[in-house]
């Protein structure tokens, strides 16, 4: 049975972290790596993950990405489609570089920055490639291909943000736990066969 496609998000810490003031009416800018690759994450107790390198690739090059505060659509602080949000790969992960709007949240959001108050990342996305391994415990996933939607500057390192997120990484866990006892039960089979 094939599961609709869910919206994910990961928080990170934005890993080499950088604002950049304005000077001579230039706009702040704030860069970092809102994802690193092969850093293996524990997700809701049930399945580590990891992600693996090119696998922004194609999206950053097809899909117009928002760069957000707090997940808020209201609050948008950079687009690629707009040349104010940057994204790229490299061996590290995925680079962001946002030039932040002359707008309160996001003169608000440098200062707290700069004081080191907000210092995390997360980035949204829907998994199209993933590969699973339920021959270890927990199982583990690794991110191949990702589409992703939005990265976001964070104030709370929080993986589930809202009441969808929370009902969405319920049913991954189900998925995962049915996928679990499935292969126990072929195990002991194959363990049974054998003798």
């Amino acid at each position: 049975m094939k599961m609709p496609k869910k919206r994910e998000t990961r928080v990170v810490n934005i890993t080499n972290l950088k604002t950049r003031s304005g000077m001579d009416d230039e706009p702040v800018r704030i860069s970092g790596y809102a994802a690193v690759f092969n850093s293996k994450t524990t997700i809701s107790d049930w399945f580590t993950e990891e992600i693996e390198p090119g696998a922004f690739s194609r999206s950053i090059s097809e899909n117009d990405i928002r760069g957000l505060f707090n997940h808020n659509w209201d609050h948008v602080l950079g687009r690629t489609k707009s040349g104010t949000l940057q994204l790229s790969e490299d061996d590290h992960g995925l680079k962001f570089e946002i030039e932040l709007p002359n707008t309160s949240t996001a003169r608000d959001l440098a200062e707290s920055m700069e004081r080191g108050d907000i210092d995390q990342c997360s980035f949204g996305f829907y998994p199209t490639v993933d590969t699973w391994n339920y021959d270890v415990e927990p199982a583990h996933r690794i991110l191949n291909e990702v589409e992703l939607f939005e990265i976001s500057v964070v104030s709370i390192p929080a993986y589930d943000d809202t009441e969808a997120s929370v009902v969405r990484s319920k049913e991954i866990s189900l998925n995962v736990e049915k996928r679990l006892k499935i292969m126990k039960k072929i195990n002991e089979t194959l363990e049974g066969i054998k003798l």
